[in-house]
This record gives structure tokens, C-alpha cells and sequence, in this order.
């Protein structure tokens, strides 16, 4: 019997995500495939984005060479840039584009060899996050210098929003003058929307969003009521049931304690999979298509639901951890995580490919 343990990848709700951040961007959108597509296979999504997408990017050099041998051919950018020379020149040689945020890259590319030739740089300002990005006082020297070390053809002026999952906060408004006031007058293309930006702040567009979780369908911004689909539907099944009376206790830590006569059924799936460990008694489960909860802790492989409001589900029936039935945002809120961290840590479970998952 093979374990019914899967995730379910459906490229049609991503295709739509995708024209749903352009449609609300207005020009042209960078598909973040970082961290394996957020646990999403980053090939097969950058296959079902490629007759769409103006572009992609990822985290760091290693996670590109994939997608170009899958024969990816769309404009890819490195968002974390070249952490040596060697790796700068794969950029180059691989056409990659980089981003450069701290005075070392840019001394980087002045020094390059002459092999690293016309490089299409992404220069990041620090406009109030303070993570990550060139001082704004520090910008146009960066600029001046890259355009005068004859490696680069082409600069786009980029940050990276704080809080734009807050649609009031005032940094945002602050981070967006800082950005504008330090670019002004500088040639160039701008890019400064992730996820959030582009739903909650439409005067943040510029000509480049960088969209990432709102691709996979879990909406970053509390409230918002864009009509996303869940690309990833984490199923299982129940393989086993038992009854609990009233005062049984369930599970490791004996954390759970019947208050009547409960039957539990049994779901092979736990957080060796992914499914988070801390998800607490409560959290929304889908048992042949009912919402449910789960009770006790979660195990390494295993982890257990409520049915005893369900009495036709019992042995087979369907589970579904999160999807169109139990948006990922309710889990991660149940628990005290954020949707990003639960899609990100799916593995074991094979990721099994549709074009139309929700069906």
C-alpha cells in the first residue's frame, strides 16, 4: 500500500496568480521561485509560468543553474547577488542578472576580469528596512561607479519593503520617499513591489514587481480580499480510528484530554512531511471534504482529527492540511507561524502535478 501522504500542485491556479499580480501591477512581473517555489518545485512552475512570465528570480547563484538547464531561458535575477568573484563570473557567463546591495559587490564588479562583461545589475537601496541595500546617500556614487567599470550595460534601481503587509503603515509611505528621493534624476528602470506591495499599495508600481507567497496563492495582507488560489493542497487519508471516553488522554505529552466519547481518526501525515509540530488542538483540517480539528500533538508521521461530528468519514477518507477547503494562512495562524514557513518546510511527500488540482 503506498502512503497517501501528497501535495498536490495545481499550475493553473499559479498561471492565474501570476495575471492576477499583473493585472494589479500594471507592468511587467518578476515570478519569485526562491527556496524551490516556496516548496512548490521551482522547474515545474517555472515551466508553467514560461509562456507568461517577463522574468524570474531567485535566492542565491545555486538555486539558478537548474532552471537553465531545464532550458528556462526567461531573464532570471539573483537576489541575494555574488558572494565572490568566481560566482560573479558565472553570472556573466550564465546571463544571469544580479542584484548588488553593499560596497563590496560593487568593488566586486570594478574588479572584475574582463570576462564578466555586460552585466544587468539590480542596485538595492536601503529606503528604511535596514537589512539589506546601499546607504541612499550612497547611491549615485554606486551608480557612477558600476556605469564607469564597463562590466555593466544595465542598471535597475530596486529596495524592499518592511511592513507593506500593514496597509496603514507609515514606514511604507516613508520608505517610498526615501526610494524616490534618492533615484531622482538617475536613468533607469525602478522596482521597489514585493507580494504585498503590489496588492495593498498601488502607488508603489513601478516598472518591476517582485511577487513571491501571493503566487502560491496564501495572501499576505490580513483583510485583503483578492481572489487568489491555493496552488498547493496538502492531502492524506485516515488509516486508523479509535474511540476515546471521556477523560482519555491522546498522544505524546498526553496534551489532549476527551471531554466525552471522541473518535479520532488517525491521518498519515506529520512534521517529517511538514505539517507544523506546533499547530494546536483546533487547528482546521478537511475530512472528506467537512471541516474538522485536530486533537493531541503532532507526531513525526503521523497526527490525529476529530470525527465524531463526521460519522460517515472513518478509514479512506480524504484529508485535506490545507487548500481550497483550509487556507494555508489558518494553519500557520494556528500555529503562531506564517504561511511562507509551512509551504517552504513541505518534504517527503511527493509533489504530484495538475493543471487543475482544485478539481
Amino acid at each position: 500500500m503506498t502512503r497517501p501522504a501528497r501535495a498536490l500542485i495545481d499550475l493553473a491556479a499559479l498561471r492565474h496568480n501570476y495575471a492576477l499580480a499583473r493585472q494589479r501591477h500594471g507592468e511587467r512581473v518578476l515570478a519569485v521561485l526562491k527556496a524551490n517555489a516556496y516548496g512548490h518545485g521551482a522547474v515545474r512552475c517555472a515551466q508553467a509560468l514560461a509562456d507568461s512570465a517577463d522574468g524570474f528570480a531567485v535566492a542565491f547563484l545555486d538555486e539558478a543553474p537548474v532552471l537553465r538547464e531545464a532550458g528556462l531561458q526567461a531573464p532570471l535575477l539573483v537576489l541575494e547577488g555574488a558572494f565572490s568573484e568566481r560566482e560573479l563570473e558565472a553570472v556573466s557567463a550564465r546571463g544571469l542578472w544580479t542584484v548588488v546591495h553593499h560596497e563590496d559587490q560593487v568593488r566586486m564588479i570594478e574588479q572584475a576580469p574582463a570576462a564578466v562583461r555586460g552585466l544587468h545589475v539590480w542596485l538595492k537601496i536601503d529606503s528604511g528596512m535596514h537589512r539589506a541595500g546601499l546607504a541612499p546617500q550612497a547611491v549615485r556614487d554606486a551608480h557612477a561607479r558600476l556605469v564607469a567599470s564597463d562590466k555593466v550595460s544595465r542598471i535597475t534601481l530596486m529596495s524592499h519593503f518592511a511592513c507593506a503587509d500593514e496597509p496603514d503603515a507609515r514606514l511604507t509611505h516613508e520608505q517610498l520617499a526615501v526610494f524616490d528621493a534618492a533615484t531622482k534624476g538617475l536613468p533607469g528602470e525602478r522596482s521597489i513591489s514585493n507580494s504585498a506591495g503590489v496588492l495593498a499599495w498601488p502607488g508603489a508600481n513601478r516598472n518591476w514587481a517582485r511577487p513571491g507567497i501571493l503566487l502560491y496563492g496564501a495572501n499576505p495582507v490580513p483583510g485583503n480580499q483578492e481572489a487568489l488560489r491555493p496552488v498547493m493542497h496538502l492531502q492524506s487519508e485516515v488509516f486508523a480510528e479509535r474511540v476515546l471516553e471521556a477523560g482519555d488522554t491522546l498522544g505524546y505529552g498526553a496534551t489532549f484530554t476527551a471531554d466525552r466519547r471522541t473518535r479520532i481518526g488517525l491521518v498519515a501525515i506529520g512534521y517529517a512531511d511538514g505539517y507544523p509540530r506546533r499547530a494546536q488542538t483546533g487547528t482546521p483540517v478537511a475530512v472528506g471534504g467537512r471541516i474538522t480539528r485536530t486533537v493531541g500533538r503532532v507526531s513525526m508521521d503521523m497526527m490525529t482529527v476529530d470525527l465524531s461530528d463526521l460519522p460517515g468519514e472513518g478509514v479512506g477518507s480524504p484529508v485535506e492540511l490545507w487548500g481550497a477547503q483550509v487556507p494555508v494562512n489558518e494553519v500557520a495562524t494556528h500555529a503562531g507561524m506564517i504561511s511562507y514557513e509551512l509551504l517552504c518546510n513541505v518534504k517527503r511527500v511527493p509533489l504530484v502535478y495538475s493543471d487543475d488540482a482544485a478539481a
